[in-house]
This record gives structure tokens, sequence and C-alpha cells, in this order.
């Protein structure tokens, strides 16, 4: 086991930011960037809500300069490259494929999948024969009965999620939110739709997960495994994969100043850590554009780094996404995402896209207490807007006028905005 690392809480932030490609600005372009960026993901989750834009283009818009969301598009659902799947839907490279497939076999024998499958045989049966006969189908092309289900409204769509997620089908195509099935055979390349075994798939997702947090302690790598088997594998059995990781060198420990809990490493990532330290940015983290010093990013609700308790925990900001949560329960607004400066996440803004009026409506501008506003941010943070709001196809700015409680530079630049 190599020696531990010590490194500073912004290295910490650097790194993690670095790795998922948020720092020191985007540093991909182009549709190749697009397939770069995603690769770095590890995992890129898809929410169908759109009150700006869907979360997963957002998260690209913040990586690739230039970034037009039928790049993935065309990528997962023409060239092939990727694929989506999962309960909470995610796009993953193709070639995790043999991976996943042991989860798939093994839902298809979980309880519930398994009742369904047995009270349904032969509308399931016909479902097969229709895709097989006549090709890619959506649940609206089918008949069917309709049904109280959380996942479709329709019995026959009910089979199509089913045959999806044990593998029998996959994604052809999404036309806007909608799904459009069609056999596995007939998307995946032909040595992409094999099984590995139970042992392959686990060492392969520890991995994938390791790579996606950057640092992990224990209780993260128990959750990374808990989450690839059923039934689930004890957690001396995940403590045990931890154990030969380190033993193996191939984890590293690094602490944080000021942190007591340790965290590891991959090895090979090591010398980032060095460079980081050091003051450097990385051979290969070069930028396409504007850092974010010079351009605030604003980060999709569900960003890797920020959602889910992790903004709190990396950035000390302390941030929820409001949209589920009834008006009276929210505290900022349904659609508010942390905005990005530098390596820290220093105010958070709630936005709505007037698609008729072609205007972007800032609800609501919050600036963190300790962080000190100025000229150079609102340079920044007026530059971010422009460019999201060109993203999106809007030529103006509303709302506006009602933000109060800004500082003096901010709200000057910020009214100078495009009306």
């Amino acid at each position: 086991m190599k020696s531990e690392a010590t490194i500073s809480k912004e290295t910490h932030r650097r790194f993690i930011l670095g790795k998922q490609g948020l720092w020191p600005g985007r540093r991909w372009a182009g549709k190749a960037g697009v397939a770069s960026a995603m690769r770095a993901a590890e995992a890129l989750q898809v929410d169908p809500v759109s009150v700006v834009a869907q979360s997963h283009e957002i998260v690209l818009w913040g990586r690739v300069a230039d970034f037009q969301p039928e790049y993935m598009h065309q990528l997962a659902y023409e060239e092939r490259r990727f694929f989506d799947y999962g309960g909470h839907l995610d796009i993953y490279p193709m070639e995790d494929l043999p991976f996943w497939r042991p989860l798939m076999e093994r839902r298809r024998s979980q309880e519930r999948w398994k009742v369904f499958a047995d009270d349904n045989r032969w509308l399931v049966e016909k479902v097969r024969r229709t895709i097989s006969d006549q090709g890619p189908v959506r649940s609206r092309d089918l008949d069917g009965t309709k049904v109280e289900h959380y996942r479709a409204g329709k019995d026959t769509g009910v089979v199509l999620y089913f045959l999806w997620l044990v593998g029998e089908l996959m994604t052809h195509r999404r036309e806007g939110r909608e799904r459009v099935y069609d056999l596995l055979e007939r998307i995946a390349p032909e040595e992409l739709r094999h099984s590995v075994s139970e042992s392959e798939a686990v060492d392969r997702f520890i991995r994938k997960g390791i790579a996606q947090r950057s640092l992990v302690d224990r209780r993260e790598l128990r959750a990374i495994v808990r989450g690839l088997t059923e039934p689930r594998i004890p957690d001396d059995e995940a403590d045990r994969r931890f154990d030969e990781l380190l033993e193996s060198g191939e984890l590293v420990p690094v602490t944080t100043e000021g942190s007591k809990s340790s965290t590891y490493a991959a090895a090979e990532d090591l010398s980032l850590l060095k460079e980081l330290s050091a003051g450097g940015v990385p051979k290969g983290w070069d930028v396409h554009g504007p850092t974010t010093e010079e351009e605030a990013v604003f980060l999709s609700p569900l960003e890797y780094v920020s959602a889910r308790g992790r903004a709190k925990k990396l950035f000390d900001f302390d941030y929820t996404w409001e949209i589920y949560r009834p008006d009276h329960l929210r505290r900022y607004g349904p659609y508010t995402l942390p905005v990005l400066y530098g390596d820290r996440l220093v105010a958070r803004i709630d936005m709505r896209l007037d698609r008729t009026n072609r205007a972007l409506i800032v609800n609501g501008l919050w600036i963190e207490a300790w962080f000190e506003a100025n000229g150079a941010f609102a340079g920044a943070l007026t530059r971010g807007l422009l460019r999201f709001a060109s993203f999106l196809g809007a030529t103006s700015f509303d709302g506006i006028e009602t933000l109060s409680g800004l500082p003096k530079e901010v709200a000057r630049a910020i009214r100078a905005l495009p009306r």
C-alpha cells in the first residue's frame, strides 16, 4: 500500500471538479467532446423535467463548448456508442453493456417481476412477436388495457418496460420524452451482447464508482457494492474488496486538511493531486473558451458534484432541488441552480424559460453570505447568463427588475442584460 497523501480543501474541490470536466473551464468541444464528457462522467442521469432545459443537457452544457442536445442523441441512438438503462435513467458507454447483463438477468427473477411475467405470459409473448415482426415500437403503438402502474398507463406499456429492464429490449431512439423500443440484437453490437460473470460485473462497477466519485470512503464503497447486487452483498464482503484494492496499491489513502474522515483515490490519480497541490493545472485539462473565473457556470439540479448532499460536503453549500417540494416548503424556487465561480459554489439562481417569447426569466438570485461579490464576479455571472440564454435560444431576459438585495455591482451588471 502506498503512503498517504495530504491535500488542501482547494485541491480537493479542484480534483473533484476537474475529474468531472468542470474546472478550470469547459474541457471539451463539439460532438467528440460530448462523447468524452459522457465517458468522464461514467453515468449521465436523464430527467424529463425541462423548466429551462433537461438536467442532462445542462450537465453537458457546463462541460462542452458549443454543446447541442442533438449530439447526445446522435451518439446514443444513431451511432450506438451509448445506451440508457436503470430505475432512475442513466446513459452509459455501450461497452458497459456486458457488465449490466448479470443485473438484468437478476431482475427477471425478482419477485414482483417474476409474478408479473407469469401472470402476463401471453401478453409478454405477443409484444415480443410484434416487435420482432414490425420493428421499433412506442407504448402508444400498442393496444392495451389501462392499468395503475408507476411505469406505464397500459399493460402493454408495462410489458415494454419489463422487457427493457431485463435486457431483451433496448432503446432504439427517443421521440421527445417517449422511448422507442427494439430488440437487443438489432441495437447492440454483436461483440457486446454477452454477459460477464457476477464477479467481473461487481469489479467493473466498483472501479466506475470510484472513478465517478474520485475520492471515496468505506461507506461510499459499501453503497457502490450494495447497489450492484441482489441479494445485497454484506458490508464485510464489501470491506474485503476494498481492502484488496488497498493492499494491491490500486487505491491510496488521501487526507484532506481539516477533515476527520479518511478517503481514498485511484493510484493513477496521484499525479493529478500532486500537480493540483502545486497550484498547477494537470496536462489534458486545457480549456475551450473562458475559465470558470472568467465565466460562471450553472450546475444541473442532478449534477453529480452537487446533488444529493454532495454540495454541502464538498463546498459547504447546502443545496436541495426543490421542484418536487410543495410551494410552501420551498426556500428558493423550483428550478434553482448552483452557480460555479472559480472552484466554489457562490450563489444560486432560479430561472424559467418562456419558449413562446424566447425569454429567460430570472425568478431569483441569492449570493452566499460569506462571498464578496465584486465586479469580476458580476462580469462572470452575466457572461454565463448570456451563454446560457444563447444555448436555450432565448434572446432576452425577464424578471430582472424584481431582483432585490443584490450587491451594487451585481445589480448593475444584471440590469444591463438585454430585455
